[in-house]
Order: structure tokens, then C-alpha cells, then sequence
């Protein structure tokens, strides 16, 4: 199909200003100045056409090819995702852990492939994503922590020397095969048993590919200074490019950190390193609902985690972790200030709870709230989400206005019936109507090279992010008066008002606010 697109305002990427002009489509790329014969016209009087958004911090690998997870991500205008975040990647398998894998990726999916014993590299992986109906275009991380799992498990404890070969060597086959790079959950178990030596090892194997180095750090509350520095450390120990996951400054007593955190990425810039932030415009963030529990708990797993849950006094040993000033862990619950900033997302045996503060579900319960936590935690077998409110406004706009931030989502929508964290549905939009629109950090442009061209050059995706001649035809047409992003943290999925259309690979995939039924989205392969 050859599009023509008229009288739109172009903003092309670049932070340029808007122009007013015709962008025209033929054979999946951009052509301007050009009048196309046989082109389906759509008039842009009044409308503002850019690149096609990038996520570049999608968990989207979980859902792919539902209409759901195809829905929330198509209709904010993404139309590339980077999947494989966090240390979770869905490869590669070994068949005698696939059990503990699937334990490990349950907040992504609530239904695992049958094919997937048989996704044990990324080759196998690569032919599977091909057979998946698309919306968006997909580049691919491989998670640490699924190679943990895949060599050792759910043990704590370091490697032998055989299983980190074991490692290395399933990274090298997924860059081999086009992975982009590395990504680790230093706050997860198993990753967050691991040492820096044993990540800069495995980070060593992409730096001849020019792979990403993305992590979740392994503390983003009171330590997130001196775990940026790690970060920073593995990425020049190992000579690869960092990117700094959704970052943020978790809890009131740590807002106002970022400052040394961006000073230190500054720094880092400076003296030759190649470093980007990831970040999502809300105050609360989203994971496991036993996130809140010390990680030394999961030693061996969910099962035995769920066993020492049975034993009340190892339960009066994780409330006083869960609430020391410092635990030597993440401490979410006092991230949150304690239960009144814990709002429970979803809980799959026991829903009657979800869409309420932790507060509301223990006096419903009628229990302390640490014992209705522990309860529900055990109930669900370690299952299910939460929202954890303790992100600071100022920190937001802060890391935003860093010219090293991009916009990614780190959305997770596993049922459209399914209650989540808006950011799956909203990100984007959001982002223009929140710093630039309502806080005026910045301008229209400003904010949308933050989601087009400057992860594109960060990312190595040499043919997206800017409307140019001969670049991918990957295109959102909005209505920038209109545009309204309608996900709240009470009703997730709900589509954006006054994203037009979606345009993939110069097909429509988006528009009259539903999908079109057409999948021209491909798997981005590392460019060798």
C-alpha cells in the first residue's frame, strides 16, 4: 500500500521545529516531496504526524500476538519495542528448569507456548517469534537471570568456572543470532545473587557486537547512587554501552538523589562511555507482589520461599528486615512508607483484593497488615502484581530533562480484564501531556526525539526515529488537541484519545481507536 499524507504538521525527530507538509509511503519507507500515484491520502489538516514511538523498555515479549498486548502498546503509537528487559528473556530454556523459568516469568504472562521446551537458544526463539502476527517492530535482550536459571537454577551462590562458560557460551549464540545485548534484575532473584565480576564476564561476551548492557539495578531507593556506579563499572570493565533502567529514586527519604546520579552519568559521558537512561512520567512503579519480601528468602526458589512463609517465626524475621532503615536489601515497603503505598494490582486466587491499598485488604481481612501481606503472598503461591507509590515529582522531571533520558514503558498487560499500572497503555501520551503540556519542560519536539530519534542512535536503529527519505515507515498521526491519555491506575486499559492512526512498516496497524487486523511489525536483528 502507498500512503500520502497531506497538510499535516511533520515533526520529524530531530528536535527540529514542526513544519507543515506531505509525508508519502511506498514500499514500507518514507518518501517526501513526492506525489504517489496510487496512494490511499489521508488528510492531516489539523493533525501532527512524527515517527513512530520506540519503547525502549518493553516487557512485551510476554504477551506477544495477543490483541491485548498488541492494543496497548499500538494504540499510544509505539511502533518498536525492546523486549528481553529486566534479566527476563523467554530463551534460553533448559528443559530440567523450564519449571522454575516459568515461576520466574510469571508477572509477564498468564499462559506459557507448549513449544517452549524447545526455545533453548536464541536461534530456536528466532524461528518461533517469526510464525507470531506482529503490530510492532521487536528487538530482543537476553536476560541474566534466565541464564541463571537455565545453568544454575535458583541457587545463591556464585558459578563454577563451567557454569559460567555455560553461560557466556548461550549469550555468545543469541548475539551470534542477533540479540541486541544483555540485560540484567539485580533486584530479582536469581540475578540479584550474582557479583559484578560474574556480570562483567557475561557483558564482555556482547562488547565485540556492540551489544547494550540494560539493567535493572540492584537498588533504586537508598543505595541507587552507588548502584548506578556499578552499572557505570560493568560498562567500562567490559567496554560495552549502559543503559540505566526505568530510573528513578525510590522512596521520600532518597528523593533529590538523582542529581548524583545524572552527575555521575554525566562524568561518565565525558570520559567516553556511551550511557542511557530508560524512564516511565508516573509517581508509582509496578512488579512482583513479593517484591516486598528480603530476596534472601527465595533461596531454592518460590517453593521454599513459600514454605518459610508457613513459619511464623521466620515471618517475624522478614517484617523486622522489611522494616529496618537498612535491611541490605531494596526495601519496598519502606519505599512506600509503609502499607498505605502498596496497592495491590493483581492477585490471581485471590481478586476480591485487587484495586486496594494493602491497608483496605487487611481490614477486610481483619489481620495485622504484615500477616494479611504473608497471607495473600502464600495464598497466591508467590504470584501477582503490585503498585508501589514512591517515585517524587521532582525526580521525574528531573531525569526527563537529562539529555540522556529516553521514554520507555516497562508496561506489563496480561488480560485485558486484567488490572495493571497505566504505563502499559499510557506512557507515551502521558509523556507529552505531562512535561511538556502541563509542566512545560519542554517543547512538542523536544519530548518526542526523547521517544524517536535519540533512542533510535542509542539503540543502533539505523533506519527508525526520523521522517527522512529511505527511513522505515513507521509513523503516528495524532491529534495534539485532543490527545489524552485516559489509563489510570483504577482502569489501566484504556486506550489513548487523539492518536489517529499507527502506520508499521507503511502499514496501517491503528486507527478509528481499534486495530486494523493487519501485522507487518518484524523482528529487529542485531545489525552485523
Amino acid at each position: 500500500m502507498n500512503l500520502l499524507i497531506k497538510n499535516a504538521m511533520i515533526v520529524d525527530g530531530t528536535g527540529a521545529p514542526a513544519y507543515r507538509g506531505t509525508v508519502g509511503v511506498k514500499d514500507g519507507k518514507i518518501h517526501l516531496n513526492q506525489m504517489l500515484e496510487d496512494a490511499q491520502v489521508i488528510d492531516g489538516e489539523g493533525l501532527y504526524v512524527a515517527p513512530g514511538f520506540i519503547d525502549a523498555h518493553s516487557h512485551g515479549d510476554g504477551i506477544y500476538g495477543t490483541d491485548y498486548g498488541q492494543l496497548c502498546k499500538t494504540s499510544q503509537g509505539i511502533t518498536t519495542e525492546i523486549c528481553g528487559q529486566c534479566g527476563f528473556s523467554f530463551y534460553p530454556v533448559a528443559p530440567e528448569t523450564l519449571g522454575q523459568l516459568q515461576q520466574f516469568l510469571t508477572l509477564f504472562t498468564n499462559e506459557f507456548s507448549d513449544e517452549m521446551d524447545q526455545w533453548t537458544s536464541f536461534s530456536a526463539y528466532k524461528k518461533y517469534m517469526e510464525t507470531v502476527p506482529l503490530t510492532c517492530n521487536t528487538a530482543i535482550l537476553t536476560g541474566h537471570g534466565t541464564l541463571r536459571v537455565a545453568v544454575m537454577g535458583n541457587e545463591n551462590r556464585k558459578p563454577t568456572e563451567e557454569e559460567l562458560e555455560r553461560m557466556k557460551a548461550m549469550l555468545k549464540e543469541a548475539m551470534d543470532n542477533g540479540s541486541i545485548g544483555l540485560s540484567t534484575g539485580l533486584i530479582y532473584p536469581p540475578g540479584s545473587f550474582s557479583h559484578i565480576d560474574e556480570i562483567v564476564e557475561l557483558a564482555k561476551v556482547i562488547a565485540p557486537y556492540d551489544g547494550i548492557y540494560a539493567s535493572h539495578m540492584r537498588n533504586e531507593s537508598g543505595d541507587v547512587v552507588e548502584s548506578v556506579k556499578e552499572a557505570l563499572e560493568v560498562g567500562r570493565r567490559a567496554g560495552v554501552r549502559v543503559q540505566i533502567s526505568h530510573h528513578k529514586a525510590l522512596g521520600k527519604d532518597n528523593w533529590g538523589l538523582s542529581k548524583e546520579t545524572l552527575r555521575l552519568v554525566s562524568e561518565a559521558i565525558a570520559s567516553g562511555q556511551n550511557v542511557t537512561i530508560d524512564q516511565y512520567p508516573y509517581e508509582a512503579c509496578m512488579t512482583h507482589f513479593n517484591v516486598l519480601i528480603p530476596p534472601k528468602y527465595f533461596d531454592g526458589g518460590m517453593d521454599c520461599l513459600l514454605e518459610r512463609l508457613r513459619d511464623p517465626q521466620i515471618r517475624e524475621q522478614m517484617k523486622q528486615e522489611m522494616m529496618a532503615k537498612d535491611g541490605g536489601f531494596d526495601s519496598y515497603y519502606r519505599n512506600c512508607g509503609g502499607w498505605d503505598g502498596v496497592f495491590i494490582s493483581v492477585l490471581p486466587k485471590t481478586p476480591k483484593y485487587e484495586g486496594m491499598f494493602v491497608t483496605e485488604a487487611a481490614e477486610r481481612m481483619g489481620k495485622d497488615p504484615f500477616e494479611a501481606y504473608f497471607d495473600l503472598v502464600l495464598e497466591n503461591r508467590a504470584e501477582g502484581s503490585g503498585i508501589y507509590f514512591s517515585i517524587g515529582e521532582e525526580d521525574l522531571c528531573r531525569i526527563i530533562s537529562d539529555p540522556n533520558t529516553v521514554v520507555g514503558t516497562d508496561g506489563l498487560c496480561k488480560a485485558m480484564d486484567e488490572k495493571g499500572h497505566p504505563r502499559a497503555w499510557g506512557t507515551f501520551p502521558r509523556a507529552i501531556n505531562y512535561f511538556h503540556k502541563e509542566k512545560k519542560l519542554m517543547s512538542l519536539e523536544e519530548i518526542i526525539r526523547k521517544m524517536t530519534s535519540l533512542p533510535a542512535e542509542r539503540l543502533n536503529l539505523t533506519s527508525k526515529g526520523i521522517i527522512a527519505e529511505g527511513m522505515d515507515a513507521d509513523l503516528v498521526i495524532f491529534d495534539y488537541e485532543k490527545l489524552h491519555d485516559r489509563a489510570s491506575y483504577q482502569n489501566s486499559n484504556q486506550v489513548t484519545d487523539g492518536i489517529e492512526y499507527v502506520v508499521v512498516n507503511g502499514e496501517i496497524v491503528y486507527k478509528d481507536l481499534k486495530l486494523t487486523g493487519v501485522y507487518p511489525g518484524k523482528l529487529i536483528l542485531r545489525e552485523k
